[in-house]
């Protein structure tokens, strides 16, 4: 697959899958737009992107902020003068019971960053796709179709609420030539433990209990990940629209869920 000259916006660009797609993209030579917080950890992704054809440029953002949306998009006008592909891939967790006293603070952050943040995203993206007959991939999970634990409600929520936005925009946007899907993962092998100061020991006796959950035993890398998007926003899956791909190595085969 090629992208050369395509211009492809990913949100979360910073480590995990989103850090894997932005890389993903630049071997293929697209230009990419690296969305993120954390101004250190994108540069070091914007290194590995920039050994490869494509031009990569960093924007910092909380997709959380209006303005910041705006400014995600209107960066990538300015630098690119298109869009070709949009990756929402930026996404937080957050863990409590329904009737806990946070538990609306933690839902409305979550649904903050999961799903509010990829309409308006795609609201503001939708001319300049419909102008390239682009594309969008959104970052999903399992837990938008088989409830995970019950202190992850809002995150489960946000996922379950995302995938039906995706398909319902899918069906507004196929007459206009665009085309939107979604990869939903299972347990992926990312730093976000390691980002909440646990031990290298603890960290590895956690991934240790996910390969447990899956029927094949393994716990997927990025980059896995990565291939799917990449897939899925090519003219190699120029039917494909609407769609839910699952990519969790048999985990919602092993259901019930062991505790996470």
């Amino acid at each position: 697959m090629s992208f050369a000259n395509k211009v492809v916006i990913v949100t979360g660009a910073s480590s995990g899958i989103g850090a894997a797609v932005g890389i993903k993209f630049a071997e293929e030579a697209a230009n990419v737009v690296l969305v993120a917080r954390n101004q250190e950890k994108l540069k070091e992704v914007l290194k590995k992107c920039d050994k490869h054809r494509g031009k990569a440029i960093m924007v910092i953002a909380d997709v959380t902020k209006n303005e910041d949306i705006k400014k995600i998009i209107a960066q990538t006008i300015n630098q690119f003068g298109k869009i070709d592909i949009l990756i929402n891939n930026a996404g937080v967790g957050g863990k409590a019971a329904v009737w806990d006293t946070k538990a609306m603070e933690v839902f409305d952050k979550v649904i903050a960053t999961n799903l509010r943040s990829v309409v308006y995203l795609t609201n503001l993206a939708a001319p300049h796709l419909i102008q390239t007959k682009g594309n969008i991939v959104n970052i999903s999970s399992i837990a938008a179709v088989s409830v995970i634990t019950a202190e992850h409600f809002a995150y489960c929520t946000s996922k379950a609420g995302l995938d039906h936005f995706m398909r319902s925009a899918a069906l507004d946007f196929a007459p206009k030539g665009v085309r939107i899907n979604s990869v939903n993962p299972g347990p992926v092998r990312t730093d976000f433990i390691q980002n909440l100061g646990v031990g290298k020991d603890e960290a590895n006796s956690f991934w240790d209990k996910m390969k447990e959950a899956t029927a094949l035993d393994r716990i997927s890398e990025p980059d896995e990940i990565a291939d799917v998007v990449l897939f899925l926003a090519s003219d190699k899956a120029i039917a494909i629209t609407g769609s839910s791909y699952i990519t969790d190595n048999g985990c919602l085969l092993r259901r019930p869920f062991k505790e996470l």
